[in-house]
């Protein structure tokens, strides 16, 4: 069994008290099934997530909008789960919609996952959404410093040359410096 799975599991099998619902939904192999818990009305929210993180990770793209609620959930582990499986379900408009939720100002304390994931899907949206969000995060005594940690290690990853301005002005932010100047390092110079 997947990791991630085994843990999503776990956590939902105490969420869920154990019962005969849960054991039902991790037993099924019937996609259509998983994919009616998802617009049932009066589902508990560990069905919808358990329901959506396995079509995802078995590439159904019905489970599209139910993982991008989770990704901008209150809760890391639900986000974390939504967006394991986002980056493998292969729809092409996770990408547009994690660049929204992580450049979503409203909304940035949960943007943690989406700017990971836009790191992992490698997308045309990602630098820009990544570059944005970082900037932002740049200004003095700006709460949210794992959103632009996060930040600066996904410009790195990438390796884009866009970054280089924004990873420079993190330079000048203790808690991103060290971070910033691996990020640059990744950066191919211009010849």
């Amino acid at each position: 069994m997947d990791e991630e799975l085994r843990s999503l599991t776990e956590r939902l099998r105490q969420e869920s008290g154990a019962s005969d619902a849960y054991v039902h939904l991790v037993a099924t192999d019937d996609l259509s099934e998983l994919a009616d818990v998802l617009t049932a009305p009066g589902q508990p929210l560990w069905a919808r997530e358990l329901a959506a993180f396995r079509l995802g990770l078995a590439g159904d793209r019905r489970a599209f909008e139910a993982l991008v609620l989770l990704l901008n959930h209150r809760d890391p582990q639900r986000c974390a789960s939504a967006a394991y499986a986002l980056a493998r379900l292969g729809d092409p408009r996770t990408a547009r919609a994690a660049a929204a939720l992580a450049t979503n100002e409203l909304r940035v304390a949960y943007a943690l996952h989406p700017v990971r994931l836009l790191a992992e899907l490698r997308a045309p949206e990602s630098v820009p959404a990544l570059i944005t969000t970082l900037a932002r995060r740049l200004r003095p005594h700006d709460p949210h410093r794992r959103v632009a940690l996060a930040c600066v290690e996904a410009l790195g990853t990438l390796g884009d040359r866009r970054a280089a301005p924004v990873l420079n002005e993190a330079l000048a932010h203790p808690a991103l410096a060290e971070a910033a100047v691996h990020a640059l390092a990744r950066i191919p110079k211009q010849r």
